[in-house]
């Protein structure tokens, strides 16, 4: 380019002395400069395909990104309801046996209690402090299983609420990822 200026000065410095050779060097001026303005043309579409193949590139990982992220998602969200579904199945088996054991409890107080009457009343007054623990035992287990109950709500709750967080973060992270992707398309 400094070249076809140079061309230029000298032409005009030779002015006057023959148009024609004047001519010739102002053609020659004019195809050089077309032919660096075909260069600078052609090195500008080349890097606007490298700048599209990037971001091509770019908006397919970040596409591959949040599948990824979605799968991801997707396995937590159920691992964690295995995890609430084995609380809640160790808490019935828990619950069931507590149950058994009352029953067997009954059971015992009943055949106590159908003995004979002499034998049914010194088991009665022997047995009447134990009767008042195992009733005081009862209300403490149904108060523990009440407490159980309230805990396993409250853990399911908690979990439900921390899975609707993470969600409403990734969320809000797709679309600042798609924000991002907007303005770099423009």
């Amino acid at each position: 380019m400094r070249e076809v200026f140079w061309r230029m000065k000298v032409t005009k410095k030779a002015g006057g002395q023959n148009p024609q050779a004047e001519i010739r060097d102002l053609q020659r001026t004019v195809i050089e400069l077309r032919s660096e303005l075909e260069r600078r043309q052609m090195m500008i579409d080349d890097a606007v395909q490298a700048a599209k193949r990037d971001s091509a590139l770019e908006i397919a990982q970040l596409k591959a990104t949040i599948g990824e992220l979605r799968n991801e998602l997707e396995r937590l969200g159920i691992q964690r309801e295995q995890e609430v579904q084995r609380a809640l199945s160790g808490r019935q088996d828990e619950i069931t046996q507590l149950q058994k054991h009352i029953e067997g409890l009954r059971a015992k107080l009943e055949g106590l209690l159908s003995e004979k009457d002499a034998a049914v009343q010194a088991v009665h007054v022997n047995y009447t402090g134990e009767i008042q623990q195992l009733r005081a035992m009862a209300g403490k287990l149904r108060e523990e299983l009440e407490l159980s109950r309230t805990e396993k709500e409250n853990a399911v709750h908690k979990a439900a609420m921390q899975a609707k967080n993470e969600i409403a973060q990734l969320q809000e992270t797709i679309q600042s990822m798609r924000h991002e992707m907007e303005l770099m398309k423009v």
